[in-house]
């Protein structure tokens, strides 16, 4: 993909309109139009000010379609969050890790049990 068309992908991700970009830019709408259509080509100052504007990287701006995702850890996210990061889960996932959590609670139930029984003996 050009970066004209990855360029006007990410505007329109963003919600944003060619004279919002063309003014940021400091180029006219014209030159805009031209840079989105491939027939100019973006500078390395605009591609800078660009990666400010969409907050990404100018690498993540050049492999727009091609971002690989990052790993999701759940540990230090707050509670809510863990939830809803399980919640995303396909269904048989979701039964999986509940089954794996039940598994846990019921060990640690017994391991209570046994250890503050033994202790009375």
């Amino acid at each position: 993909m050009s970066i004209g068309r990855i360029i006007k992908k990410i505007r329109e991700d963003k919600g944003l309109m060619q004279k919002e970009l063309s003014s940021y830019l400091d180029i006219g709408n014209s030159n805009y139009n031209k840079l989105e259509n491939g027939h100019r080509d973006l500078s390395v100052e605009e591609l800078q000010k660009l990666t400010k504007l969409f907050n990404l990287t100018a690498d993540q701006i050049l492999n727009y379609e091609n971002i690989v995702p990052e790993d999701v850890t759940i540990m230090d996210k707050p509670d809510f969050e863990k939830l809803h990061l399980i919640n995303q889960l396909d269904e048989e996932d979701k039964t999986t890790v509940f089954k794996i959590v039940d598994t846990m609670l019921t060990k640690k139930k017994f391991k209570d049990f046994f250890a503050k029984n033994v202790a009375m003996l």
